[in-house]
């Protein structure tokens, strides 16, 4: 539970601009959706995608390293991984498991025509989109385990879209559906103030000697 007096006052060790874009921004963060990568190969494009999640208000993302594994490129993330959640997997299956105990249905993004198509899409049910490898995609575990196929419509001579790309374009399409829907999508009080906080300590150096001298004055 977090102490609400405790983060006003660390707050108040960032600049007036600063925490009030924080709760401008916690506003519109969710985990209605989330996105699961898999062994992607390229780093940039790891990195590209969690810097999409951000832009699009995804707050937790869940990378499965079974065969690639790799650190994030915080040049391209360009800062997004200190303010999206970012869960590790050994494997796929434990990811996949891990997030249907939560309760999300699995989405396996495909270039099948056959798929679903991405206009066409329900976002009344909590979904985990999962985005594979450049060029084997998504591994037969994800599509074992997919409650819903996914593709994005093309018309050119191109079959398929870099997965960062394809990220973006579902990821645009499936929140904007979502936040002009009556869905409940937003994170609950706590799970905001939790995410201030954490916040909060990234940008503030000295938190945790602001934190201690906040306690011993209560």
């Amino acid at each position: 539970m977090i102490d609400s007096e405790l983060l006003e006052y660390l707050e108040s060790f960032l600049t007036p601009r600063r925490s009030a874009l924080y709760k401008k921004v916690v506003e519109q963060r969710t985990n209605h959706f989330t996105v699961a990568i898999e062994d992607v190969y390229q780093l940039h494009n790891t990195s590209a995608v969690i810097r999409s999640c951000d832009v699009f208000g995804i707050q937790n993302v869940h990378v499965v390293e079974e065969v690639n594994k790799k650190r994030i490129d915080r040049e391209i993330a360009m800062g997004a991984q200190k303010w999206v959640d970012v869960n590790r997997y050994a494997t796929t299956r434990a990811c996949i498991t891990a997030l249907k105990t939560k309760g999300y249905q699995i989405v396996a993004t495909t270039p099948d025509e056959n798929a679903e198509v991405l206009q066409d899409f329900d976002p009344s049910i909590p979904s985990a989109f999962f985005f594979g490898q450049e060029q084997e995609g998504l591994s037969d575990d994800v599509f074992h385990a997919a409650d819903v196929k996914l593709h994005i419509p093309m018309v050119g001579f191109t079959e398929s879209l870099n997965i960062s790309v394809c990220a973006a374009i579902v990821l645009q399409s499936v929140t904007y559906q979502l936040r002009n829907s009556a869905i409940a999508w937003q994170l609950s009080d706590e799970e905001k103030r939790i995410k201030r906080m954490d916040w909060a300590k990234k940008m503030i150096k000295k938190h945790k000697e602001i934190i201690e001298r906040y306690h011993q004055e209560r």
